[in-house]
């Protein structure tokens, strides 16, 4: 895209189809009068009144505890300078846009025109009443500077400068692991920084909180080496100038374990690079270009560690990792500020997540195979979903510790939990299912591991201790496939076409033989049906020698579930197979059924289905509220379609009293309990919240839970096979590696579950 291009599609962003970023959502009912009089006059006088008596009743009645102000005069706007407060709206509008979507914190941004150190700070303490907390920006030093300490001393909210603390939080970071992989400590290292801003003071200030010795820092601004007798210095400038005569960059960087640059692009030159020690530690995060360019750097030196400020190389330096969180975590216990306790919480943290196992979404996200621990990730990914649930407790906890929060948490789970739901991320039952897995991992038998995101998937399985997987297909390509991904661990690999599994070939096809002889099937046949990966993997798990199956990621639906039909036995008692999907909405977990297999069930195959849905929903600890889903309600239609819903629910009511089911009944009325209430007070579902829909036949399931998939953006767990005599899952063509990874717990579940009831049977 070229330089026009880019502009046009900027311009376009900012102005269409409404202007700007941001916008005030309602967050109550206003479509009657009464509405309008509980929101304004008189109602509202109420919480006025309340709020007269206890000022903290502010917080309970209002939306100051979950609002900042993002403010600025637009003197120092990243990359463009002094532009005025005007032209550093869209910066700040886009500031509000990412407190919003990665810690969903309100906010207003302010731009004050004036540039009188002493007006900005009184017009900030006089709006202040209306936050939760303070966020400055682009303000240029030394302004900025005095303008944070005031407003910290003289307000009772949490202030932060996020150009200063932000990039400092961030890089302390990156720099504790640095500093590891070097094998270097803090303590004995030389650090030359390129810079003497706002951020580059910060950073320093922080670092030597990490123990790295202020004698042992070099600091230079536009005009060199800041030394002693340089009066233009600030006070804080000062404290890391040096009492030494003037050096140039290249001299102090002559064996330095470390480079800061928070200046100006190309200032460092390979041949200085190279003079630095070994395993040098690069932070060059000029934007938009570095001090030195980040494929030189690595070209000049095979043992650096290098981070910049962009999003196109490793180890981004970027604030978005620490200031959503960090508000988030200093508001919800009340925070009267940010101090360096709590900003060092932050840092720890944010060096610790980029240690563990990665989301494999966050794999996806950057297009990388399989991101690990290392010199090209030594801080975390930005739209890494676990950064909310690690560093705001972290920040909450030392704000507690520290004796500045207001409002202490004491129940930590409830609050990692209520962090979830804030980004519309109700994972609560995925994790559920994850940990259950792991109480009993079981053997899976993968039979597409020689695809790459099965073999992913398979890795994850295993790493995260959900389940033992066995690798079906081409060994010489799974092998292949291991090793471009890091999955050295030993697996056991099974390509089931080779010579050397001729002799496991004839005993399965001989078993199978002998169940199907009667049906049209020679020895002959079954010997080479078992060179197919699904025939032969269905017998591993029939004959116990894997535990369960997942396959179908490259292959159409009714390709895989054929052969499953054919060798796996349905369960005791069971008559139709059929599945469900588990949908993970913001109203909680959904299952649909039947999603996959029934192409037009009658009366009787609908209230099967329904059992079984039931039964699995309980298996995961749900207790099933359904409704049997039509296009009519409680008998407004004699269609064929709907009577045969209303019979199946006539059914269940008349032998299964006790399950919660009611129908045939219309989507919008099943999943708003109020209209249902109020239209039908006679259902089974009234006061009731709908956690299971069966449908009147595969079509209407199918499409809407793909639809709820796509539009929504909801994740579906499924097809979950039902009815099965053992744990045979199917994947949906083409799902994700998190999907897969999903279906493999469920499959360890229903291995563990199949055990204990044959074991109680026993």
């Amino acid at each position: 895209m070229n330089k026009n291009s880019k502009r046009r599609e900027a311009l376009l962003y900012h102005a269409k189809p409404t202007p700007g970023k941001i916008q005030v959502v309602p967050t109550k009912k206003y479509a009657t009068q009464r509405d309008l009089s509980l929101a304004y006059s008189p109602g509202v006088a109420e919480p006025c009144l309340e709020i007269a008596k206890d000022i903290n009743n502010v917080y309970k009645y209002t939306a100051k505890g979950n609002l900042v102000a993002v403010i600025t005069n637009g003197t120092a706007v990243l990359g463009l300078g002094d532009i005025g407060p005007e032209a550093s709206k869209p910066v700040m509008e886009g500031k509000g846009l990412l407190f919003k979507i990665f810690a969903d914190i309100d906010v207003f941004d302010i731009e004050i025109g004036t540039k009188d150190v002493e007006q900005f700070i009184q017009t900030v303490k006089n709006i202040a009443p209306t936050f939760g907390g303070i966020n400055l920006e682009d303000i240029k030093a030394p302004e900025s500077f005095e303008i944070e300490r005031r407003l910290v001393e003289e307000l009772n909210i949490p202030v932060m400068h996020d150009d200063q603390h932000g990039t400092a939080i961030i890089s302390s970071a990156a720099l504790l692991n640095a500093l590891e992989l070097a094998h270097k400590k803090a303590e004995n290292v030389r650090m030359v920084v390129s810079g003497a801003g706002s951020a580059a003071i910060a950073c320093a200030d922080l670092y030597v909180l990490l123990g790295i010795k202020i004698e042992n820092i070099l600091m230079f601004n536009s005009k060199g080496l800041l030394t002693k007798n340089n009066a233009s210095l600030s006070e804080l400038q000062q404290k890391y100038a040096k009492d030494i005569e003037p050096m140039s960059l290249d001299e102090a960087l002559n064996g330095a374990d470390i480079f800061l640059g928070l200046s100006t692009a190309n200032i460092l030159t390979a041949p200085m690079l190279l003079g630095m020690a070994k395993n040098p530690i690069v932070f060059a995060m000029a934007n938009p270009d570095p001090e030195i360019d980040y494929n030189l750097a690595i070209a000049t030196r095979k043992d650096i560690i290098m981070a910049t400020g962009r999003s196109d190389h490793p180890n981004q330096v970027n604030n978005v990792l620490g200031f959503p969180y960090i508000f988030r975590g200093a508001l919800d216990v009340r925070a009267t500020k940010i101090n360096e306790a709590m900003k060092m919480a932050a840092v720890r943290a944010l060096a610790a997540l980029a240690k563990e196992h990665v989301p494999e979404q966050v794999n996806i996200a950057y297009g990388e195979i399989k991101i690990n621990f290392g010199r090209d990730y030594i801080i975390p990914k930005p739209f890494d979903p676990r950064l909310i649930t690690i560093v705001a407790p972290a920040v909450a906890k030392a704000a507690m510790d520290s004796g500045v929060a207001l409002n202490p948490i004491t129940d930590w789970g409830k609050y990692e939990e209520e962090l979830l739901d804030r980004l519309g991320n109700d994972n609560k039952m995925v994790r559920l299912i994850t940990n259950r897995a792991k109480l009993d991992p079981k053997r899976i038998v993968f039979a597409e591991a020689d695809h790459l995101d099965v073999l992913k998937a398979a890795q994850i399985v295993l790493e995260d201790g959900i389940g033992i997987p066995i690798l079906l297909g081409n060994k010489e390509i799974i092998l292949e496939l291991k090793e471009e991904l890091g999955f050295d661990a030993d697996v056991e690999i099974i390509d089931p076409k080779i010579k050397e599994e001729e002799a496991r070939r004839n005993k399965f096809a001989k078993t199978y033989w002998k169940t199907r002889q009667r049906r049209g099937i020679s020895l002959l046949d079954a010997q080479k049906l078992m060179r197919e990966r699904n025939y032969f993997a269905a017998m591993m798990v029939n004959e116990g020698e894997a535990d369960a199956l997942l396959t179908g990621h490259s292959r159409s639906y009714p390709s895989v579930v054929k052969p499953m039909l054919q060798l796996i036995e349905k369960a005791p008692g069971v008559s139709l197979v059929a599945t469900t999907n588990m949908m993970i909405t913001s109203r909680g977990p959904m299952f649909l059924s039947d999603t996959a297999i029934n192409i037009n069930p009658s009366a009787d195959d609908l209230a099967k289905i329904a059992i079984m849905t039931a039964n699995t929903a309980k298996m995961f600890g749900i207790e099933p509220v359904i409704a049997m889903i039509s296009y009519s309600n409680f008998g407004s239609s004699t269609n064929e379609s709907a009577i045969k819903v209303r019979e199946a629910v006539t059914y269940l009511h008349k032998y299964y009293p006790d399950m919660i089911i009611d129908g045939e009944i219309q989507a919008d009325f099943a999943l708003n309990p109020e209209m249902l209430k109020n239209k039908f007070p006679f259902s089974k579902l009234a006061g009731k919240k709908v956690n299971t829909l069966i449908f009147p036949n595969l079509e209407a399931a199918n499409i809407t839970y793909k639809l709820l998939k796509e539009l929504n953006k909801v994740d579906s767990i499924g097809p979950i096979m039902l009815g099965m005599g053992k744990p045979v899952h199917l994947f949906q063509l083409g799902a994700s590696v998190e999907e897969m990874v999903n279906m493999a717990a469920i499959a360890v579940i229903d291995a563990q579950e199949k055990e204990k009831k044959k074991m109680r049977q026993s």
